[in-house]
């Protein structure tokens, strides 16, 4: 089992930055890859960032380059370094690790990102 902790949501203006944190206790070695969603009112959840075990990363287009997906391992925790903020990234952003092909997830229970105009 994996317990996930967002952290370091809050309300920011356009083009300001904001950094999630994401602290992961439990099986973490059994972790294969840990990512960011983010879910606006009315809109489905998606996903904005991942990083495998091996240390790869992808994002989401409308994020490519202003957000960055890290990891301390000695800390157990996953980042999400979000710059040049605009107002379309207002969500709950929610911390995610994956267990592998055809295997569980667990969810964290969500941090809100408030962007101001």
């Amino acid at each position: 089992q994996v317990q996930l902790v967002e952290s370091g949501g809050g309300l920011v203006q356009a083009g300001g930055s904001l950094r999630l944190s994401c602290a992961a206790s439990g099986t973490i070695f059994s972790i294969y890859a840990m990512a960011w969603y983010r879910q606006a009112p009315g809109k489905q959840r998606e996903l904005v960032a991942a990083i495998t075990r091996g240390g790869g990363t992808n994002y989401a287009d409308s994020v490519k380059g202003r957000f960055t997906i890290s990891r301390d391992n000695a800390k157990n925790t996953v980042y999400l370094q979000m710059n040049s903020l605009k107002s379309e990234d207002t969500a709950v952003y929610y911390c995610n690790a994956n267990m592998g092909p055809s295997t569980v997830d667990y969810w964290g229970r969500g941090t809100q990102v408030t962007v101001s105009s």
